[in-house]
């Protein structure tokens, strides 16, 4: 009896801000590699996570969201990331909140008229909903609008229905060798994923807008024998933000350094020292230089 051929390919994962896009990868995996929030935007880069299991390999990119907000170089540069996966991906998964359709979901409908690729429309959040009886007009009224090879409503938070996805991604993908070895879960650094552990304790910290115009750089990232030394610094675009995230006494980023350190020690199985600066750099979040050299490139 002949052994069953590989199947693998890439998996773009889209949709506007917020609607669980992160969380759905994190949860795919079992473990937590895109960073989370309540806020819009956490995402800024292409994240991409992998999972073998038997004859398959799912090479997932979590994208940020494609959204319609400030014309900044920052907003520019998500929105790249998250259209410039879509002709090079061998199935789209587009998530959508239940009972929660804007015009920025319906922009994105077009951005996909044009990807010859596999369309999987994920309905997400469906644990908010009072009867799965609401689903029914979404699915009827979101159904004629793309030729989505199957429509999928579930809830990334509880991991209801995520299995249903894995299901029907494993079957549409192509027959083709592992690209990436069994073993591996993402072609990210370490660096890179403590920096946005290190965001994320921002985010979470933080009211809605200043996350926004803060960014982490890793200056230093050394592995001893029996303990990691990181020492990162946020960037903010004024001293009134930078006061904000220090705190009183320094008492907000103490905390943010502690619970980024504990994360970030989780991660790598390891000890954590972890130090954190903030520094002014006016106007980084709509300056294309500024955002290269913060490791913002394409």
């Amino acid at each position: 009896m002949s052994e069953q051929k590989q199947r693998c390919g890439y998996i773009a994962i889209v949709g506007r801000p917020n609607v669980g896009k992160s969380t759905l990868l994190n949860h795919i995996l079992g473990m937590k590699l895109s960073i989370t929030s309540r806020k819009p935007q956490t995402t800024r880069h292409q994240i991409l996570g992998v999972k073998t299991t038997g004859n398959t390999q799912f090479i997932y990119v979590d994208t940020p969201g494609i959204h319609q907000r400030r014309n900044t170089a920052i907003n520019k540069y998500m929105n790249r990331a998250a259209t410039s996966v879509l002709g090079d991906v061998d199935l789209v998964l587009f998530v959508v909140q239940a009972r929660q359709w804007t015009d920025e979901d319906k922009a994105i409908v077009e951005k996909l008229k044009a990807v010859n690729s596999p369309i999987v429309l994920v309905i997400n959040k469906i644990d908010k909903l009072e009867s799965k009886k609401q689903l029914l007009p979404m699915i009827n009224e979101l159904s004629p609008l793309l030729d989505f090879s199957e429509v999928i409503p579930v809830s990334a938070l509880n991991g209801i229905n995520v299995e249903a996805i894995e299901k029907t991604v494993a079957a549409l993908l192509p027959e083709n060798t592992f690209f990436y070895p069994e073993d591996q879960v993402t072609d990210r650094s370490m660096r890179f994923l403590a920096a946005e552990i290190i965001r994320e304790k921002l985010i979470r910290e933080l009211g809605q807008e200043l996350p926004y115009t803060s960014t982490v750089n890793i200056d230093r990232y050394d592995e001893d024998r029996d303990i990691v030394r990181i020492h990162a610094t946020i960037f903010v675009e004024s001293k009134g933000q930078k006061s904000i995230i220090i705190g009183k006494k320094g008492a907000r980023l103490k905390s943010i350094g502690t619970s980024a350190r504990e994360d970030i020690s989780k991660m790598i199985d390891s000890r954590v020292y972890l130090n954190l600066w903030v520094k002014v750099r006016e106007g980084w979040s709509n300056d294309e230089r500024a955002l290269r050299g913060l490791g913002y490139s394409e």
